[in-house]
């Protein structure tokens, strides 16, 4: 249990963080258990308890009558300050006790910039950072999610990887553990044991030559899914019940690694989609909905599903939350009908200014679409537009940029020039810019991140230009985004400059207040490695990246022609329109593949 004092609790910031008891945790008598499990979210709890993937196999988990997961959340700095001063280690939230008395430690990936978080918490636990100096009683510790589709960066940290989807995965995991505890064999033994796992990745066996392929669920439909899942006794990021329409995306945006390591694209049924939406009200007595994919407005039974959950929401007074959508009118109708008190801003995502550079990035919308689809929005009383672009593409000019300004500046005069009647009050449009990182297993991965200068002098020169009164313009501070390409690219050598980060003081460099960049130029230059190395060079089609063993379905023959085409100028189509023949079917089966009669494997 905590030894603390109520006052000493009250005297952080949202204690409710720390202290559990919330309703639907699972507790369970930690005796009666054969493996204790912590789920590790290197953030805080405000932003894990916000994710979908915990969620889920929170419930996969404990729905085990051998095994108890809980969570477990990075501390925010005036919590950690506390929890050293009174030597409190690493908990779990369910039973408060250390984590380094579980079984098994495992970190969701799903931000490079919280690494040092990671090694921060292992460090809270008194868990031996480096792997090698963990000794047999000392729980495994292994980390799954996104970003471990390059593991190179934490190699030196990870007992093993879980590349792909968790949920029957890591059943069969927590399968192996079960039995090689009762025979009380070496950790050796265990490692062995789930070498052959799909999407199982072991540093001390397998070796760069080993091709491992992600785990994939095939059964959209009938694959676990939280109903009573935790709800939080303090406020969240985004504390809604949210509905996975799908799993993948068929658009091919080029710089998008989700986009890719996802595919193919598998559905729920609307009616399987209503159901859960129906279980959870009841489970969870939350009053709000959203909606959870990666281009929503593609799911097939879209129109069927949101008026049924009109029909529900309004119902039970219920909120229900879209993501961007693609504005036209169907599009617009369900729009018309969840906000109908209050329009609040739409959301676009041409990502780059020009005809020419969205052709490059095979971001497949034109200026027509989103001008005709502002023009829909204002004369149904929409006032607001935010618009989300990259800069530092691939091949991308101060021209390209140009057409940022230009485009903005036309949505504002397009709103003025409705007649006034038709008007709802000022307009506003918000430009917003982040910085290119090149991601692996994507077609931009051999590209080079602009340099942290020019990547100054475009935001400068955007700026200067946007200088309408009915425009606001943000950007993201492109000193992380400098640091997360070192870390997306990375290999094993990242692991030294990540610890020494961490050792000068790098945590939560994701948050602008905590950034330390001084922390990581340091650890750099005393390994003598030089950032720009990873985050700035190009390489040519041939180089062997230490990644190219994670095989995520597309193939590296695919990737190099999105790239070549890319160079051309030229797009690909929606592979719900066209197959592009990524080669997804050499590691599961394409719901397009009979539909252009393919063969496994092309």
């Amino acid at each position: 249990m905590l030894n603390l004092t109520r006052n000493e609790l009250l005297s952080v910031s949202k204690p409710a963080r720390y202290v559990g008891g919330e309703y639907n945790q699972v507790i369970k008598d930690a005796k009666s258990v054969k493996c204790r499990y912590a789920f590790c979210f290197p953030d805080i709890y405000d932003i894990g308890m916000s994710n979908l993937g915990m969620k889920i196999l929170y419930d996969v988990l404990n729905k085990r009558n051998d095994t108890w997961c809980e969570r477990v959340f990075a501390p925010w700095p005036d919590f950690e300050e506390l929890m050293r001063r009174k030597k409190i280690e690493l908990y779990g939230l369910e039973s408060k006790d250390s984590i380094r008395n579980f079984d098994m430690v495992s970190f969701t990936l799903q931000y490079e910039m919280s690494y040092t978080n990671i090694l921060n918490m292992l460090d809270l636990a008194n868990i031996p950072i480096y792997s090698k100096d963990r000794k047999e009683d000392d729980p495994f510790v292994f980390a799954g999610g996104p970003c471990a589709s390059n593991p190179y960066p934490l190699i030196k940290f990870m007992d093993f990887f879980l590349l792909g989807e968790g949920e029957e995965q890591l059943n069969q995991v927590v399968d192996k553990f079960v039995i090689w505890k009762s025979k009380k064999l070496s950790k050796k033994d265990f490692l062995e044991s789930i070498k052959d796992i799909t999407g199982v990745f072991i540093p001390s066996i397998h070796t760069e030559n080993d091709v491992i392929k992600k785990a994939v669920i095939k059964d959209m439909e009938n694959v676990e899914y939280p109903i009573n899942f935790v709800v939080p006794n303090t406020e969240i990021v985004q504390n809604r019940i949210s509905l996975e329409l799908f799993r993948g995306c068929s658009r091919g945006c080029r710089f998008c690694q989700a986009g890719y390591i996802y595919r193919p694209v598998r559905e729920k049924s609307a009616d399987k989609l209503l159901k859960i939406a129906k279980e959870s009200i009841k489970a969870t007595g939350l009053n709000d909905i959203t909606l959870s994919s990666l281009s929503t407005s593609d799911y097939s039974q879209f129109q069927k599903l949101t008026t049924s959950l009109i029909d529900i929401c309004d119902k039970d007074k219920i909120g229900l939350s879209l993501p961007s959508l693609r504005i036209d009118t169907v599009n617009l109708d369900v729009l018309n009908k969840v906000q109908a008190v209050r329009k609040s801003s739409l959301t676009f995502a041409p990502e780059a200014g020009s005809q020419r550079l969205r052709n490059v990035i095979n971001k497949n919308i034109t200026e027509e679409e989103i001008l005709n689809g502002c023009k829909i929005a204002f004369e149904s009383g929409w006032n607001t537009v935010k618009l989300y672009f990259m800069i530092g593409l691939p091949t991308e000019t101060f021209e390209d940029l140009s057409q940022i300004v230009t485009l903005a500046n036309k949505i504002v005069d397009l709103y003025y020039s409705l007649p006034r009647e038709k008007r709802n009050g000022k307009c506003t449009v918000t430009v917003s810019t982040s910085t290119f990182v090149p991601k692996p297993h994507t077609p931009f991965e051999w590209f080079g991140q602009n340099t942290l200068d020019k990547i100054e002098l475009k935001q400068q020169f955007l700026k200067d230009n946007l200088k309408n009164k009915s425009i606001k313009y943000s950007w993201h501070n492109p000193q992380v985004s400098r640091l997360e390409a070192l870390v997306s690219r990375g290999d094993d050598k990242v692991c030294d400059i990540i610890y020494e980060a961490f050792k000068n003081g790098a945590k939560f460099d994701s948050w602008e207040e905590y950034l330390n960049v001084d922390a990581w130029e340091k650890a750099a230059e005393k390994l003598n490695i030089n950032i720009s190395d990873y985050a700035n060079k190009e390489y040519d089609l041939d180089y062997k990246f230490k990644w190219d063993n994670i095989m995520h379905g597309v193939t590296k023959e695919f990737l190099k022609r999105e790239y070549n085409k890319a160079i051309k100028e030229e797009t690909t189509l929606n592979c719900q329109k066209n197959c592009s023949a990524c080669g997804v079917t050499q590691i599961t089966e394409c719901n397009f593949l009979n539909k252009f009669k393919l063969k496994k494997g092309e």
